[in-house]
């Protein structure tokens, strides 16, 4: 795998997670990726990989990985708002409309979702 560069020491180079239907997860994924800062990399039956700036994610063919929550960042409430309003838009399941989260921190404004699989996936802003 090649991302063009070396990562800093602590970022995540790269994770899969697997999914039962491959082809469901990567719509799914496509849906936030202008959210989250993602890009479609590699794409096959088995596989679809997803780029962003600190590394990359693949879901994959198999029994499903269970209870993951992936979080992304976003600059800004707005990118935030607009990722639920276009995931559930397009029929995916809401797991937390777009708020304030102050249990976390001050300025912790996130919105989650389901994925196919039921893992929560979420987009936040930390706009202190």
């Amino acid at each position: 795998m090649h991302h063009g560069g070396v990562h800093a020491p602590g970022h995540i180079d790269h994770l899969w997670i697997r999914v039962a239907d491959v082809a469901a997860s990567k719509r799914f994924y496509e849906t936030i990726a202008p959210h989250a800062g993602l890009r479609l990399g590699a794409d096959t039956p088995d596989l679809a990989q997803f780029r962003g700036a600190s590394g990359s994610f693949s879901v994959v063919a198999g029994t499903p990985t269970e209870h993951v929550h992936m979080a992304f960042g976003a600059s800004d409430d707005a990118t935030v708002d607009a990722f639920h309003a276009a995931v559930t838009r397009a029929g995916y399941r809401d797991n937390g409309a777009p708020g304030e989260r102050p249990e976390y921190h001050a300025g912790y404004y996130g919105a989650y979702v389901l994925d196919p699989d039921g893992n929560n996936i979420e987009v936040v802003s930390h706009n202190r």
